[in-house]
């Protein structure tokens, strides 16, 4: 008796099942196609060799992650990759100090468009010693020189990953990487992007190596510890916000700047893609924001480093000068 109704059970869990099914079908007839979603590695390839992205990235999401890159750099050189040793930080323009950044005329500008196409020699070589290794962030901690730096603490705030900081063997990387803090913090106004060498605001970046071809790459991060406030950022961050003067705002949505090495062929002694420095606008209207920012870091516009890639050291350039004249220095940690 008990078993003669289980049939009747079982039909009318079929039916049931099969009116759900048809409505689930019907109601998903009618529904607009999903929208395709950007992955990083597919950013990566809208900054890398033309051929390669058309490969794999589809136009929806090409048209709409290149809608939301705003170029400190031109994205193509005008010239062929110069010959090595044409331009040297340790000289002339290229001085330590990167002060002509501040006092650039139209031929400065063009050299240092030039620096980040193509970089001197030692970061070349880097770069190359980056693909070379299949994305071994080894490849780069082999590059640095033992001596430890210690890092300053202001206020019981410790903004390094470590308590110490190294440099690179070839001085002309650390020179390099000071003069890409130093030209975003002079372009950004041309995108209107208002950023400071500060501990609040551009101090630090990540620097990676890319998941699919071992690219070398930098992503900064500006606007870092905004000042507390009631209604537009309610966030206590500790002892490193306090004294900010970095105001949430429409700012935010451009924090993330991304540096890439020039791209070498793996296949001889060339170079498929030039080198990159673009600011990532996160609007809250785009596929930035929309694809590449996790829920839960929305609100502060955080693309994180590792994403893009493995991540090998942070690159800190930090005011230790105190109260008086500025004096920053390189810390890679």
């Amino acid at each position: 008796m008990v078993n003669s109704h289980t049939p009747i059970r079982f039909t009318i869990f079929i039916s049931v099942s099969l009116a759900a099914a048809s409505s689930i079908k019907l109601s998903a007839s009618h529904s607009p196609p999903s929208r395709p979603r950007a992955t990083a590695d597919e950013l990566l390839a809208v900054l890398g060799p033309s051929s390669a992205a058309a490969y794999t990235v589809k136009p929806t999401v090409y048209r709409e992650l290149r809608s939301c890159l705003k170029f400190l750099v031109p994205f193509q050189p005008r010239e062929p990759k110069p010959e090595s040793g044409r331009c040297s930080l340790r000289t002339g323009l290229c001085s330590g100090r990167i002060d002509a950044v501040e006092r650039r005329s139209l031929s400065e500008e063009d050299d240092y468009n030039s620096l980040v196409w193509w970089p001197p020699e030692a970061v070349l070589e880097l770069a190359r010693l980056a693909v070379d290794s299949g994305g071994d962030p080894g490849s780069i901690h082999r590059a640095l020189d033992p001596t430890i730096i210690p890092v300053p603490r202001t206020n019981k705030c410790q903004l390094t990953r470590t308590p110490y900081g190294r440099h690179f063997i070839a001085d002309e990387v650390n020179l390099y990487f000071e003069f890409l803090f130093r030209l975003i913090e002079s372009r950004g106004p041309s995108i209107g992007f208002n950023v400071s060498l500060s501990r609040y605001d551009l101090f630090h970046g990540h620097l990676f190596l890319a998941s699919e071809s071992g690219r070398l790459g930098i992503l900064f991060h500006a606007k870092e510890y905004p000042a507390y406030d009631k209604k537009a950022f309610p966030c206590n961050m500790g002892y490193c916000q306090r004294g900010s003067d970095v105001k949430y705002g429409d700012s935010i949505n451009l924090r993330n700047i991304l540096w890439l090495a020039p791209l070498p062929s793996k296949s001889g002694p060339g170079w498929l893609a030039p080198g990159v420095l673009v600011v990532l606008d996160a609007h809250p209207d785009g596929i930035i924001y929309r694809d590449l920012i996790p829920n839960y870091v929305k609100f502060v516009r955080t693309i994180y480093e590792d994403d893009l890639g493995t991540t090998a050291v942070d690159v800190n350039y930090l005011n230790v000068g105190g109260a008086g004249e500025p004096d920053y220095q390189l810390f890679i940690c």
